[in-house]
């Protein structure tokens, strides 16, 4: 702990551009005073390595916290501590069949439409960031990061109380903890207010054993052995959910562009989903599988745009309009088998910034569930998701934007049902 000594704080002054005006991987100018110890002189190389490994940007999701406000330094320059995160607080009105949801989420939209749920105001602090990262170089192990982020979620929505997003440690080119699963492709998200996000994104976290290898400047690779989370729909008399027994295995590839403001990227997932057969009385394995190509691509200055469309069975817990709500495996037949859903994701979207500190953008996903001719009449089929919104950054730190959001949720009998939302919010970075 002697080593750790508190020479200086460095208070970050970043541009209104960097905190939140681009979901792009923007590189961020640090202005910072470091004071440094007349016993200790620290050493600029080192210094300068763990400065740009902490301000680093690359593949965050929009809604993810952005550089550190407060920095410490050890006398040597070689580990560097950084406290940030931000406040937000969210209003939303919901028009006309809204979602009975805090966040916007189109599986939830009733259907048929319910008269006593046409309107709904709501006020949100919950999705405020509080975050811990440690870098550092290390002349055995080398290079390190350490991070911990957390929001005030709790463990049930509507009821604040802190709870833990991501809490990993990267070494050389290892990753292991919790955080983005390998198969999000998160810096490919449209922005926006919502913390849901669109109805047919890939976006799920994980505890991962996670490998990033760099192929020259603009390939890398990706492979990990992740813990597996799944939701069934059973029939209590033929089948069962039983703990899983096989990880699941997420890989990509990715080439990127013009220093990482560009990318796209192909993921692959494998799973093996373990259920009890009641009728024969034993455990069985579904192999599942899926596909994404997604990516963000810097037209201009101004223009950028995101994608993503993934394809594949039993991977419903990765889809943000189906994850939890039982649809990784359904009931096959009567025999007590079960099978793994085909599904369907697709987002796109653009953003066109006006000047620094503004910009606008637009969205539209759907998610829709395939050969689910054994689920009920009621189940739900497919939904979409229309965003537009508008972000602005008054003074350096400080955000404010605000949306309209559509949603429907079409069910197996052709059952729909529509909602309107407007979200605002006001933000401060630290």
């Amino acid at each position: 702990m002697r080593r750790i000594l508190l020479l200086g704080m460095v208070i970050i002054a970043i541009d209104c551009l960097h905190p939140f005006m681009s979901h792009a991987n923007d590189s961020t100018t640090v202005h910072s005073a470091i004071v440094e110890s007349n016993e200790h002189a620290t050493s600029h190389r080192n210094t300068y390595a763990v400065m740009k490994a902490m301000y680093e940007a690359n593949g965050r999701h929009f809604q993810d916290p952005r550089a550190p406000r407060f920095l410490f330094l050890d006398r040597k320059g070689r580990v560097a501590l950084g406290i940030g995160g931000y406040a937000k607080v969210t209003t939303s009105f919901g028009l006309a069949g809204i979602a009975d949801n805090i966040d916007f989420v189109t599986a939830t939209i009733p259907v048929p439409s319910q008269p006593d749920m046409r309107s709904k105001f709501q006020m949100d602090a919950s999705t405020s960031r509080l975050f811990f990262k440690l870098v550092g170089r290390n002349t055995t192990v080398g290079d390190f990061t350490v991070y911990i982020e957390g929001d005030f979620r709790g463990i049930n929505v509507g009821y604040y109380g802190m709870r833990l997003r991501q809490a990993y440690i990267e070494l050389w080119r290892f990753k292991v903890g919790r955080g983005w699963s390998t198969f999000c492709d998160v810096a490919a998200i449209p922005p926006t207010i919502d913390f849901q996000g669109p109805s047919g994104s890939i976006i799920a976290m994980s505890t991962m054993l996670q490998y990033i290898k760099p192929i020259g400047k603009h390939w890398s690779i990706a492979y990990a052995v992740e813990m597996p989370s799944a939701t069934y729909t059973t029939h209590p008399h033929y089948n069962a959910t039983i703990h899983q027994r096989v990880p699941d295995l997420p890989s990509y590839y990715q080439y990127e562009w013009d220093n990482g403001a560009s990318h796209i990227r192909l993921s692959n997932l494998l799973r093996m989903l373990s259920y009890r057969n009641l009728i024969s009385e034993s455990n069985k394995i579904v192999v599942c599988w899926a596909a994404q190509l997604s990516g963000m691509i810097k037209m201009s200055p101004h223009f950028t745009l995101y994608y993503q469309g993934s394809y594949g069975k039993g991977y419903a817990s990765y889809l943000n309009d189906l994850s939890g709500y039982g649809y990784d495996l359904i009931p096959a037949e009567r025999n007590g088998a079960m099978t793994a859903p085909y599904a369907i994701g697709l987002t796109g979207g653009v953003q066109y910034t006006i000047k620094q500190g503004l910009f606008l953008s637009a969205s539209y996903s759907q998610c829709r569930l395939l050969n689910d001719k054994n689920l009920s009449d009621e189940a739900y089929h497919y939904g979409q998701y229309v965003v537009a919104n508008a972000f602005y950054t008054p003074f350096n730190n400080c955000q404010i934007g605000i949306e309209y959001l559509y949603g429907n949720r079409h069910n197996r009998d052709n059952g729909s049902g529509n909602a309107h939302r407007i979200n605002a919010m006001i933000q401060y970075n630290f």
